[in-house]
């Protein structure tokens, strides 16, 4: 019998099959094909409402949607009825959400690059806060400010330090990161002053995001210390109080059975008392607090369906059982060793007998989904589940060997609904552009 415990999404039936909300898993990859992306749309509500439930004693807090864990129109008119904010890094993130109708004012641009014609749609857009990473791009900003007779409320990334217990490429608040301003460096300093030296622009707040899938709240403690130290700083050099503290995000979520992840609630509860104390402490005003989950969002509330192809058995060595998707729409294990746990979908219950290299249909030796995984007996045609793929699945999907990107669907009280297509062969030639000296 299968040991793995499931998303609260997904039950196994009287027949031993994998089924969501009453729906056959098999029978979503019948109608849809594979591989398919499956999103639960209450699932991702209830997440977004733990996070809410959080700041029930702080009367000034605001849940901010990481869009880059997952994006699309439909995402976006979800985060906007759940009234959270949405924290987009790219002009095509901005473009989606406007395209959807999500309200500029409740966005926060961050990025460590932004382009001139990026920062030129936000502020065009009225965005609410852009998050200001580097000196080049403030720079910049006073530029355009000035060329577009706007203003523009700011924060400052910081890089406070501290160091998640997390994968190096996803550690983003240690001193040396392509992110944000050290705590303690000159440039710092300088940017504050650039922007109260600026009329149009408005230091609102800072920011720091330490890092990602973090298991333990003591970072957390320690990342809200050292940011109230530099409120503290600013407001005895510059007399200025800011009134907006971002914390970001980074919280993790259970991708296998031996996953320990924070609780929602919990963890923001413990963030909000971290920063009651230190205001007490200092006797500094209650700043708006922000925390910005994106992965413990949509995570959990997603998986992803393949179907079986080829069985390969590499005599003494191993089992390679091979999918129709990979590393184009999951690059997460070759990228961060990303562990993933999977089911075949109707054999639930039945023995696992074997171990296998679940291996995905790309010409790279590294495209394995998920090594020593145990399964039943397989044959090609069966459906698999991998769980756990709603964030940074489709949003770091490729192109990779030609390969269509998958389509995603919408599990909700009203049925199923396709919210991304899946792309044609069509597609993949679309942009192409022959040279006439070639034709």
């Amino acid at each position: 019998m299968q040991s793995y415990r499931y998303p609260p999404q997904i039950e196994i039936n009287s027949l031993g099959h994998l089924e969501t909300r009453g729906i056959e898993l098999s029978a979503l990859a019948a109608r849809f094909a594979t591989p398919l992306y499956v999103m639960d749309e209450a699932l991702i509500r209830q997440h977004c409402r733990d996070y809410w439930r959080g700041f029930s004693d702080y009367a000034n807090g605001q849940v901010v949607y990481a869009g880059k864990a997952l994006l699309n129109q439909a995402i976006c008119r979800i985060i906007e009825q759940e009234k959270l904010y949405l924290d987009v890094v790219s002009g095509g993130e901005l473009y989606t959400a406007l395209s959807a109708g999500f309200p500029a004012k409740k966005m926060l641009f961050h990025g460590n690059n932004k382009t001139k014609e990026e920062l030129k749609l936000a502020l065009q857009s009225g965005i609410g806060r852009i998050v200001v990473d580097n000196l080049t791009e403030l720079a910049l900003l006073q530029e355009l400010t000035l060329e577009l007779h706007c203003e523009a409320d700011l924060m400052l990334r910081i890089t406070p330090g501290v160091e998640a217990h997390t994968h190096e490429y996803i550690r983003t608040a240690q001193t040396d990161s392509k992110f944000g301003l050290g705590i303690s460096d000159d440039q710092l300093q300088d940017a504050i002053q650039s922007i109260l030296q600026t009329p149009r622009l408005h230091l609102k707040g800072i920011h720091c995001h330490i890092g990602s899938q973090i298991m333990e709240e003591a970072p957390y403690s320690l990342a809200v210390e050292l940011m109230f130290g530099l409120l503290d700083q600013i407001r005895s050099r510059y007399h200025l109080t800011l009134p907006e503290l971002n914390l970001g995000g980074g919280i993790g979520i259970r991708y296998t059975s031996e996953d320990l992840p924070l609780q929602p609630t919990a963890v923001v509860h413990h963030i909000a008392e971290q920063v009651r104390l230190q205001a007490d402490k200092l006797n500094f005003p209650l700043p708006k607090l922000f925390v910005e989950p994106g992965r413990a969002i949509v995570g959990e509330a997603g998986f992803t369906l393949y179907t079986i192809g080829g069985i390969k058995d590499v005599p003494g060595i191993r089992r390679y059982v091979s999918v129709d998707g990979g590393m184009s729409d999951n690059i997460r294990p070759a990228l961060y060793q990303a562990v993933y746990e999977a089911v075949v979908v109707d054999k639930a219950n039945e023995p696992l007998l074997q171990k296998v290299h679940l291996a995905g249909k790309h010409c790279e030796t590294g495209d394995i989904l998920i090594k020593d995984l145990r399964l039943p007996e397989v044959e090609a045609g069966d459906v698999i589940a991998v769980f756990a793929t709603g964030a940074y699945n489709y949003s770091m999907a490729s192109n990779y060997n030609r390969a269509a990107r998958p389509a995603m669907v919408l599990v909700s009280a009203s049925g199923v609904d396709l919210m991304q297509k899946r792309e044609s062969y069509e597609d993949l030639i679309r942009l192409d552009q022959i040279p006439p000296h070639l034709k």
